[in-house]
């Protein structure tokens, strides 16, 4: 008769066998884990409403020089368009960002 093949599932521990104790410690850590997660979250929330008011504000900036550029060509005349180039978009609303 060949000896059965022993595995990881045939090791003894202990764990599990102390039971469900409420441990006040254990407790404390898991409310600073919470709390120190809601923090998080606050914080990506706020960047995230900035980003849409900055997106927003991109979005403004176009509709407004699109209009002026109707409004051009509605007239069929260049005098209408200031003789100076615009500025650009503001950086804020620009690409992507990497903060290290």
């Amino acid at each position: 008769m060949p000896i059965p093949r022993r595995g990881i599932k045939n090791i003894r521990t202990l764990s599990g066998r102390g039971g469900r104790v409420f441990l006040p410690h254990k407790a404390y850590m898991r409310l600073s884990h919470i709390e120190l997660e809601r923090i998080r979250r606050d914080i990506e929330k706020k960047r995230a409403c900035q980003l849409i008011v900055d997106t927003d504000a991109c979005v403004q900036e176009i509709d407004d020089e699109k209009a002026l550029l109707l409004q051009a060509l509605e007239k069929g005349t260049n005098r209408s368009l200031n003789p100076q180039p615009q500025p650009g978009p503001k950086r804020s609303c620009g690409g992507f960002k990497i903060r290290y």
